[in-house]
């Protein structure tokens, strides 16, 4: 993959996924989101947080995805990948599909591609002000674009202590968790995300689509 860095153009071949899930910083809101979705079917994670293994080739920078069925949505995430000795930082989607989820999250996460944002930032140079970085999503709905997530990293574990629980190898790439959808988790097609940095007044943007394809019996 290509991407887009302020010292040019990074190129990298990334050869392990993961995909870490239940990264909420305030556990009680983490258990509490537990406990609602054990109640309309999806298992609970055997441990907090927990890291699914996902295929590298899911992450596409392809404007349209395919999915089945009309039960998937995207999630705004942090996207870490170190590459050449060096970390970096960009903005990635986790798309999900959501009623696939209640058989089996890692099943979920690992039937949809991932879309990534073809810029990142040096990891070290935002290292000192990552709780600060804003990270907000939207969805087309309705007719009009509506805000589907909006908050700060602070709402998600620190990263440092995410990778603290993986071998971030040459080659590793990580979504780091997400924020709650405001109005719940709900599929749509249209997709648009932004990771802001308030200090450098910078922004990383992505948006797709997701085609949804018939499910055959």
């Amino acid at each position: 993959m290509l991407f887009n860095s302020p010292e040019g153009v990074l190129e990298c071949a990334p050869n392990a996924l993961i995909v870490a899930g239940w990264t909420g910083r305030d556990r009680a809101a983490v258990d509490h989101h537990i406990e609602e979705l054990a109640a309309i079917g999806v298992p609970a994670p055997s441990a907090v947080p927990l890291y699914y293994r996902c295929a590298p080739s899911l992450l596409t920078r392809e404007t349209t995805i395919a999915v089945l069925g009309k039960e998937t949505s995207g999630e705004a995430e942090p996207f870490l990948i170190q590459t050449g000795g060096k970390l970096w930082l960009g903005l990635a989607s986790d798309h999900t599909d959501r009623g696939l989820e209640t058989y089996s999250v890692a099943h979920s996460k690992q039937i949809c591609a991932k879309p990534v944002a073809e810029d990142v930032w040096a990891f070290d140079e935002v290292a000192d002000r990552l709780d600060q970085l804003e990270l907000k999503s939207w969805i087309f709905e309705k007719g009009e674009w509506v805000v589907y997530q909006e908050g700060t990293l602070a709402s998600i574990l620190p990263l440092t202590q995410l990778m603290a629980g993986v071998e971030m190898a040459d080659g590793t790439a990580m979504l780091c968790g997400t924020l709650p959808a405001k109005g719940g988790v709900r599929p749509a097609a249209d997709f648009r995300m932004a990771l802001h940095d308030p200090v450098a007044g910078r922004t990383i943007e992505w948006s797709y689509s997701a085609s949804v394809l018939p499910v055959i019996a």
